[in-house]
């Protein structure tokens, strides 16, 4: 471990104050590190393993395709992109695809879209409003988009146009509306943030606005999508329906793919406008075809929605435990419970007792395990979880 973490510190750019573990094979909901140790996952890859680890039906898939191929150009037809595109759009009320390599690419693909609609049906209107504590990726445009000034502050000046609003506060968003407004872009449950779901009134709210002035919706769910809360999206939850949506993480189950979303309507992209060279291969596909068929054909929405039930209540008699928890808030698979002090010490002896947790925020602890997760892993996660808080006193 010694040699990988000196190599790590001569080659690889210090972007990630890296956790000093390896992590090399993974069962279900557990990993092993490369001394052999066996942690209960419920990082998955950020939200992003949806099936676990070394699920057979995506393993043999994706092994399959590998021996038939793997890349080529978008400029060809593609079966396993149309058929992956044909799942989203029968399965949503959107109608049209596009394809990429991450959410950070699918905010991007948005953004341009939104800006084209305004310059072509909306007189040049080209401004967009963001709302506080979003967080939307770490490209110039989608940092421009992301409502966190820790992240922006070394990269100003970012893209100009782009004014921000509290969350869950229509009133605050309504102000911000002029007739140059393109678009709106909101994460149904805020991630990065603090996993806070919106008010289902408030999105509505949004909704109508949007419809009345002609301004495009966008929703960011490439955290909360592809089953995360229960829901194949997270707004079918709140009803409120977007014009354009953004996915990615948990689509690939592990290979990385993003996707946009969109209704005829706002499905302005010509050839020229917007590619991928990457986006949407074969391979990816393949894997994506896998989390979907598992999501809508074999029931894994519906035990999502089960265990994150189970997941919360058991979450809520922890904090009438616990005087460190503040409060207990997100859907399905996305929680995360506040605590009134800093989580680090509370996450690193998780680890130590080999339970795998992420912040989202200095005093907020964020539960994203893969979909396929068990009351009885919960329980030993829980377990874990309230012996650390208990000796954090």
């Amino acid at each position: 471990m010694e040699d990988i973490k000196q190599k790590a510190s001569n080659v690889l750019m210090h972007t990630y104050n890296l956790i000093q573990i390896s992590l090399v094979s993974g069962e279900g909901c557990y990993v092993k590190d490369s001394e052999g140790k066996e942690y209960l996952d419920f990082i998955a890859g950020i939200a992003v393993n949806t099936l676990g680890y070394n699920y057979p039906a995506f393993n043999a898939a994706v092994k399959k395709q590998v021996d038939r191929i793997i890349h080529y150009s978008n400029l060809f037809f593609n079966e396993e992109q149309i058929e992956l595109a044909d799942k989203l759009v029968k399965n949503s009320h959107f109608d049209k695809a596009f394809f990429c390599n991450s959410g950070t690419e699918a905010v991007e693909a948005a953004l341009k879209l939104a800006k084209k609609i305004g310059k072509t049906k909306k007189k040049g209107a080209w401004k967009i409003i963001a709302m506080d504590q979003s967080f939307h990726g770490r490209t110039s445009g989608s940092l421009s988009l992301t409502g966190q000034k820790k992240y922006q502050s070394p990269f100003i000046p970012l893209m100009p146009g782009v004014s921000f609003a509290e969350f869950n506060n229509f009133e605050d968003f309504k102000q911000q509306v002029d007739s140059e407004t393109c678009a709106v872009i909101i994460e149904p449950v805020q991630g990065e943030g603090g996993i806070y779901p919106a008010d289902i009134e408030y999105l509505k709210k949004v909704r109508d606005l949007c419809t009345k002035e002609n301004i495009t919706l966008i929703f960011d769910e490439v955290q909360s999508g592809i089953g995360r809360t229960g829901f194949l999206f997270a707004h079918e939850y709140f009803n409120v329906f977007p014009d354009i949506i953004c996915l990615a993480k948990g689509l690939g189950g592990g290979l990385p793919i993003g996707a946009i979303l969109a209704t005829d309507k706002f499905s302005q992209f010509e050839p020229g406008d917007h590619a991928a060279t990457f986006g949407g291969n074969p391979l990816v596909c393949t894997g994506a075809n896998v989390v979907l068929t598992e999501l809508l054909d074999n029931k894994l929405l519906e035990h999502t929605k089960k265990v994150g039930l189970y997941l919360k209540n058991k979450l809520d008699n922890l904090k009438k435990r616990s005087d460190l928890i503040i409060e207990v808030r997100g859907l399905g698979l996305m929680m995360g419970i506040e605590l009134n002090t800093n989580i680090s010490d509370i996450i690193s002896g998780c680890r130590e007792k080999g339970l795998l947790l992420v912040g989202a925020g200095s005093t907020v602890i964020r539960f994203v395990p893969p979909l396929i997760i068990t009351e009885e892993e919960i329980d030993k996660a829980l377990n874990i979880l309230e012996s650390v808080i208990s000796n954090s006193k």
